[in-house]
């Protein structure tokens, strides 16, 4: 089911707005009270959430959240793709956060019509999380904490890129299944983050934003460093051992990755780019001389 929700996650990922349609003008005139009661229908929202100091006013959630821990016990109304209405409603929300290209357009549209306030999300760059903490403060009425996340959110994806600017360039598959073999390019968040390693995905030119490879063409990248998530378990990385001479599996640059901190767009995603960068840092060290 875990492994189901990624690949299902990454493959509605799209490039769209990152707010919810605009409200009518009635509707603008009078700003609304600070949401007391919160609904997330989504992973990376709660933990959004959370972070913006509102994780005391989140009164449900959706499969899967589990971080930070006091999420767990936060009650659930189903999961990302299916909502159950009554559960929703026997929680009396103020305020539900929806996932613009993750949550089903007819369960937004539904909860609207119940005549629940729902706000869209949707992260374009990764630049738009610290944007969206300071949203959900804003929301919630939170917002010193919430600007203080997004400012910290900022700080360190400005010291990545800082980094990447000095570091020598390296090529990388990135895995985030191994049946089939699934990867994202440079429009996906990933593939953004991926950059701030200096690290160049051999599939970032592909259109679209996550794609489905054959092993043969990651052979005919020859990547230097194959970072893989860990849905798959521990034997993710197993099958490229049978290529020695891919120069990844040459040089022993084959890493797995928390999928957690590869699959939300949340603040807890610069902690996996870190550890890419940590990884390909490493990856550089065993590695021909360039000539």
């Amino acid at each position: 089911m875990l492994r189901r929700f990624f690949l299902a996650w990454l493959g509605c990922v799209t490039l769209l707005c990152a707010c919810s349609p605009a409200d009518p003008p009635a509707a603008r005139a009078v700003a609304p009270a600070a949401a007391r009661r919160i609904i997330t229908l989504s992973p990376h929202l709660t933990e959004l959430a959370f972070a913006a100091g509102a994780g005391d006013r989140v009164v449900g959630a959706v499969a899967f959240s589990d971080y930070p821990p006091a999420a767990r016990q936060v009650p659930r109304v189903g999961d990302a793709f299916r909502v159950d209405y009554e559960a929703v409603a026997a929680l009396d929300p103020d305020l539900i956060l929806g996932w613009t290209s993750g949550n089903p357009p007819e369960t937004l549209a539904r909860l609207r019509e119940l005549g629940f306030r729902v706000v869209a999300l949707e992260p374009t760059d990764l630049a738009d999380i610290g944007r969206q903490l300071a949203t959900v403060g804003a929301l919630a009425g939170t917002q010193a904490v919430a600007d203080a996340a997004a400012g910290a959110f900022q700080a360190r994806l400005d010291a990545l890129a800082s980094r990447a600017s000095h570091a020598a360039r390296i090529r990388v598959f990135l895995q985030l299944s191994a049946r089939p073999y699934y990867t994202v390019t440079d429009r996906h968040f990933l593939g953004q983050g991926l950059r701030l390693c200096a690290g160049d995905n051999v599939f970032g030119a592909l259109p679209g934003l996550t794609a489905i490879v054959e092993a043969e063409s990651v052979l005919d990248a020859a990547p230097e460093a194959i970072i893989a998530s860990d849905i798959g378990g521990r034997d993710a990385l197993a099958g490229w051992r049978a290529w020695p001479g891919l120069p990844a599996v040459r040089a022993g640059n084959l890493f797995l990755v928390d999928a957690d901190l590869l699959s939300r767009p949340g603040p807890r995603l610069l902690d996996g780019i870190e550890v890419m960068c940590a990884r390909l840092g490493e990856a550089r060290t065993r590695l021909p001389p360039r000539e």
